[in-house]
């Protein structure tokens, strides 16, 4: 296996950001995959070739369920891109290890809560709250983020 250039080893920051964003976007391999099996399972696809291929012209439809699972990811995809953005330039920032870890641990706690709770349809206000949660971080880092680039602008 490769080894991180030592460069990188240094910036522990960094590399605790690298893990829990490798975890976030695996999270979201995950629910593209829960959500093509839920096309399968419901026959609802979205392209005319792939109903034609199980089943019929018919099953080129919308489903509820499948529409759930696509909001999720769409969600996950409005938060965990600006996430790899702030993550990213507060590594640089050179914050404490223990709190920047901090940040990533939370946000990434808060987006599986939200998916979990999105996918199994918790009762609310779970959802909203660990989408809450997750926010805090993000914020965190952009004020971060901007008090220590303020006098470049």
């Amino acid at each position: 296996r490769a080894a991180p250039s030592s460069k990188m080893m240094e910036n522990k920051v960094f590399l605790s950001f690298t893990f829990y964003s490798t975890i976030l976007i695996l999270k979201m391999y995950v629910v593209a995959i829960i959500t093509g099996q839920v096309r399968l399972r419901k026959k609802a696809f979205a392209n005319p070739e792939d109903a034609l291929r199980n089943g019929g012209l018919q099953y080129c439809r919308e489903d509820p369920d499948v529409e759930r699972c696509r909001r999720a990811h769409r969600n996950d995809m409005e938060n965990i891109f600006p996430f790899l953005f702030l993550g990213a330039i507060y590594s640089m920032l050179d914050p404490s290890p223990t709190v920047a870890r901090i940040h990533f641990f939370i946000f990434c706690m808060g987006r599986i809560v939200h998916t979990v709770a999105y996918l199994l349809r918790l009762k609310a206000p779970t959802r909203s709250v660990a989408y809450s949660v997750a926010q805090l971080p993000c914020f965190s880092m952009a004020l971060q983020i901007l008090l220590a680039t303020t006098p470049y602008w």
